[in-house]
């Protein structure tokens, strides 16, 4: 029989305000902007500017004394009357479009001030060549498939087959994959040299096929063609053996095939935007003392609309009877609250993030003052967690995605967090110092006999690093330097 029982338990839960603040921790600079506009759009009760601070606000939210601790935030100017504000066509809708949006697109003066590049993308680029070849119509339409299938690198991996069935079914082109391939014979032709190919041999061979005018590139031709494997696997002595050839020819026709490209269609892929790191903060020597300011985008100024603070003091006092007074109350205070919390969590992101970062500089003051990569001190998240008093998580939210400006440099923040390594002396090394030294003893090996794992791991403990082979492998590999087999010149 079944018996209905009455029990406590005590579970921990984020608020809808703590996950609001985690969010907005986490996302960097770059990305803040664009979520304050989401909020703008979203929110009503939220403008743009500095904080007001008035007699209505207080009787709302009380006095809050915590503003004081932001000094940004201190001073407030007078505002401008907004005049009457339609809640209705607010009151049953969540989302609504045009706020404060006086087009879709940019303005004329944004326009104007955003350089626009013209350039061809490596389609458009292959389509205007393919013009030249004086096709018929159903050649062109091979030919545009083909081009169509090359990936952004320039490679074309999609088998010929496929590409027969890709014109069949979608252009009902029926054509055979020896057509198919007499097409991709004359686009591979094509600028930029190697583009059209299906696997790296087969680009290196189209770029050096360009050029039979002297000898040590009919060299390289030869090499890549019929001793690919040996030259993958730096074999150079069994090649210089099998063609009869000296050392110097050797190098010269190696020096050649080096210089190839082996992505033709990333020097064409048309894409006009630049990537840049927009620094989180700044830190610079001012009169020889260390300042750590924050990027001005990550200080926003908000603030809670006055017409919305107003509206809902004069609802309060009306007929709280009037179902429609009583939804349209509701509905603003709801807005009100959530635009202080937002403008109250962008506050908490701003105190976090420099406290945060005061703390690592602190811990590596004397990067920070020279500059020196083997002055980074061994750092982990929980070294910055204990100083701040807060949780590895949230230093984690800070680190993960934010970067700084330095007298010598932009940094993620990552960059300043790394194991110990113990030495004789019985101090702890930053791994970032014993990477730095790992690959200066690589950059002066002699090329002909690079050092192995087992003699790097020897001469790092005659330095005083007590590290494992194993250990000197990964760090080989987080530098992204090959094997010593791999390394190995003539």
């Amino acid at each position: 029989m079944q018996k209905l029982a009455l029990s406590q338990s005590l579970q921990q839960r984020l608020s809808p305000q703590q996950i609001q603040f985690i969010k907005l921790l986490q996302i960097p600079t770059a990305e803040l902007n664009q979520r304050i506009e989401e909020e703008l759009e979203i929110n009503p009760a939220l403008e743009e500017g500095m904080e007001m601070k008035d007699d209505a606000q207080d009787d709302l939210y009380g006095d809050d004394s915590s503003d004081d601790d932001y000094e940004s935030f201190s001073e407030f100017e007078s505002l401008d009357s907004y005049g009457d504000l339609d809640v209705k066509e607010y009151i049953n809708q969540d989302e609504y479009s045009g706020y404060k949006m006086a087009s879709d697109g940019w303005g004329e003066e944004e326009k104007d001030s955003m350089p626009v590049v013209s350039t061809d993308t490596l389609v458009e680029s292959l389509n205007q060549q393919l013009g030249f070849l004086r096709l018929n119509e159903r050649e062109t339409q091979i030919g545009e498939q083909l081009i169509g299938s090359i990936e952004d690198d320039g490679y074309l991996r999609r088998p010929l087959r496929s590409i027969c069935n890709d014109l069949a079914f979608g252009q009902n082109v029926y054509a055979s994959e020896d057509e198919v391939l007499a097409l991709l014979q004359k686009i591979q032709k094509f600028e930029p040299a190697g583009i059209g190919a299906r696997d790296l041999q087969e680009c290196l061979l189209l770029q050096l096929e360009k050029n039979r005018n002297s000898l040590e590139n009919n060299i390289a031709l030869t090499i890549i063609e019929d001793y690919f494997e040996e030259f993958t696997k730096k074999h150079f002595e069994k090649i210089q053996k099998k063609l009869n050839i000296d050392e110097d020819t050797l190098k010269r026709a190696l020096g050649l095939i080096t210089r190839l490209n082996p992505k033709p269609g990333s020097m064409s892929n048309g894409d006009n935007s630049a990537a840049y790191l927009m620094a989180d903060f700044i830190v610079s020597s001012v009169n020889g003392k260390l300042e750590i300011v924050l990027n001005s985008k990550n200080a926003p100024q908000l603030r809670v609309s006055r017409s919305f603070s107003e509206m809902l003091e004069t609802y309060d006092k009306s007929d709280k009877q009037n179902r429609q007074i009583k939804e349209t109350v509701s509905f603003v205070k709801q807005k009100l609250d959530a635009a202080k919390w937002f403008i109250d969590a962008i506050k908490q992101r701003q105190q976090t993030l420099l406290k945060t970062m005061e703390a690592i500089v602190i811990y590596q003051n004397e990067f920070f003052e020279e500059g020196d990569e083997n002055k980074l001190k061994p750092m982990i998240l929980k070294d910055i967690a204990e100083r701040i008093e807060m949780d590895i998580s949230t230093v984690s939210r800070v680190a993960n995605s934010k970067s700084v400006q330095t007298d010598y440099g932009i940094y993620p923040l990552k960059y300043f967090f790394s194991e110990g390594i113990a030495t004789d002396s019985g101090e702890d090394a930053s791994s970032r110092e014993v990477k730095n030294i790992l690959k200066e003893l690589i950059e002066n090996e002699p090329k002909h006999s690079p050092l192995s794992d087992d003699k790097l791991e020897k001469l790092l403990k005659k330095r005083g690093y007590n590290i494992a082979r194993r250990t000197v492998a990964k760090y080989r590999e987080q530098l992204s330097i090959p094997v010593a087999r791999l390394r190995k010149e003539i």
